[in-house]
């Protein structure tokens, strides 16, 4: 059986990851045991252990407003700790399984191929763009840039003139384990739609919001995703 390592290990992505899988050993240690902003942690945990796919998923990311203020915490965690993950990887010749965003594209005209110009919307896209920098160099690595919301939509009210693709978490993690072989860049998220009628599926209480200035200047009005891509792989 294969073991997958993946950072991260106490949220709730890694939690979806746990839950779906029955292919896979899965190692989903705290911060407290592997601290991705210390090349020595990330080297300590996996020195003794037979690791064949790394999914870095841990990141700071919201609130996303935070990233304006929370400077060095931002580089610190997504850039900087990326890049010790990349280099810990490579010392060992692991796959490394990038967790990235949509927010690295520009968020106006939506649909983006993964090989659309990237001027991300806002500092958390700028951080983990940084993130993307240090694993494109290590060629033994997927990125995945992923637009995914939690199972459930907990708040009252939704953007009806936002449009993204989101998937539940449980959906994005049942997808990326289908793709650990693979390499490159890849679009993953679902069908394009307002961020409105994504919740209510979730929530069928939740009512309709519009995207004021303040927000659009956050999160763009249109950070959808082109997945053909990705369909045309998971067929394959």
């Amino acid at each position: 059986m294969k073991t997958i390592l993946i950072s991260g290990g106490q949220g709730k992505f890694a939690k979806a990851l746990r839950n779906i899988n029955s292919k896979y050993r899965i190692l989903a240690p705290g911060k407290n045991e592997m601290d991705i902003r210390s090349l020595n942690s990330v080297n300590s945990y996996i020195s003794k252990k037979k690791i064949d796919f790394f999914i870095h998923s841990a990141a700071f990311s919201t609130p996303m407003a935070d990233h304006k203020i929370k400077v060095e915490k931002s580089v610190s965690t997504n850039i900087i700790g990326t890049s010790n993950v990349v280099l810990a990887c490579l010392k060992k010749k692991i796959k490394l399984v990038y967790i990235s965003t949509n927010f690295v594209y520009r968020g106006t005209k939506g649909n983006y191929l993964e090989k659309d110009m990237l001027l991300p919307v806002n500092e958390y896209g700028w951080s983990k763009l940084g993130g993307e920098c240090a694993v494109k160099l290590y060629k033994n690595s997927l990125i995945l840039r992923v637009c995914m919301n939690d199972d459930n939509f907990p708040h009252p009210y939704a953007f009806s003139n936002y449009y993204s693709c989101f998937l539940r978490k449980s959906d994005a993690a049942r997808i990326i384990l289908k793709l650990l072989n693979k390499k490159g860049i890849i679009n993953v998220g679902g069908k394009i739609q307002t961020a409105y009628n994504f919740a209510k599926k979730l929530n069928p209480k939740v009512k309709k919001a519009k995207i004021n200035s303040q927000i659009k200047h956050l999160i763009g009005t249109n950070t959808s995703m082109n997945t053909n891509k990705l369909k045309r792989l998971i067929k394959s």
